[in-house]
């Protein structure tokens, strides 16, 4: 059956692509903008206020939330890295106190999928990362932990929520793997660092998928792993997308040279982590792009 689905963010990478892909297998869409109301399927909200109008939720089976502005939009600075966890927090807890006062007066609860990211764990190395494992200690695990407790009121109410960690999104229209793709093509890409950190990457095609599969089993509740299970280190997903593009990966880019550039959120580019997706594998979940081979494939196609 069709859903009615809600989507925070919709105009962003990851939102744009889900509302394309709800809406191509027949569900409807509210789109929530902050910005006055143009089209018929958008309600105006206030995320930074925490005005979001209860009647913006009429008939809604589930609402996704991927509101905040981007990590790695600009260099990080004292008031930009305030933005980035305001961004977040202000918006989950609008939309999670929103779900709590309307879940005592509706007969069902409406299924929330918020966003998370994997950078709750922190620098990890080798270790393996489950959906049970503790947080680590940097400033963007702080934010994550807080972003993610945003959704208590929700939780506490009753609703079923759902938080998506995801991990690195593979895609050329943005995040880590759009300029990797553009020195890749220069022959001007290879390791990062050392080379040695796990990135726990997932492609577009398979982060839209999660989050539908979450929106389809709302019995799916907590955190939830989006990366792919065929972990890699940097190194190799550089070579392998070296490869897919007739490239080579061989110019490093120490940290030092990192930081120059690009400033403190050098690091957690060069952070490891180990990460599997065990909530989704148990689930039934099937990755479109479970290999690294045919996910540089299609990353090189696009």
């Amino acid at each position: 059956m069709s859903k009615r689905v809600a989507v925070a963010g919709s105009s962003g990478l990851i939102g744009g692509a889900l509302c394309r892909h709800l809406l191509g297998r027949g569900d409807q869409i509210v789109r929530l903008v902050r910005r006055p109301a143009a089209a018929p399927d958008e309600v105006r909200w206030s995320p930074s206020s925490g005005y979001l109008p209860p009647d913006a939720l009429a008939g809604v089976d589930a609402l996704v939330n991927l509101a905040g502005i981007g990590i790695n939009a600009r260099r990080w600075t004292g008031a930009h890295k305030a933005a980035i966890e305001r961004s977040r927090v202000d918006a989950t807890g609008a939309v999670a106190q929103t779900l709590a006062r309307l879940q005592e007066r509706m007969q069902r609860p409406v299924r929330l999928v918020n966003a998370s990211a994997v950078g709750f764990y922190g620098d990890r190395g080798d270790e393996v990362l489950t959906e049970a494992s503790h947080g680590g200690a940097d400033f963007l695990s702080g934010v994550v932990a807080r972003w993610e407790d945003a959704t208590r009121p929700a939780t506490a109410a009753g609703v079923p929520v759902a938080v998506i960690r995801s991990g690195l999104v593979m895609t050329p229209d943005g995040g880590a793997f759009r300029p990797l793709l553009r020195l890749t093509r220069l022959g001007l890409a290879g390791p990062l660092g050392s080379g040695r950190q796990w990135w726990p990457w997932i492609t577009l095609v398979d982060e839209v998928r999660a989050i539908t599969h979450l929106l389809d089993h709302p019995e799916l509740t907590g955190p939830v792993n989006a990366a792919a299970p065929e972990p890699h280190r940097q190194q190799e997903i550089a070579q392998a997308l070296a490869g897919a593009l007739h490239r080579i990966a061989l110019v490093p880019a120490p940290r030092p040279a990192l930081r120059l550039v690009i400033g403190e959120f050098a690091d957690r580019i060069l952070d490891s982590q180990l990460v599997e997706p065990q909530q989704l594998l148990a689930s039934g979940f099937t990755f479109e792009h479970p290999d690294l081979a045919s996910a540089v494939t299609w990353l090189a196609d696009r």
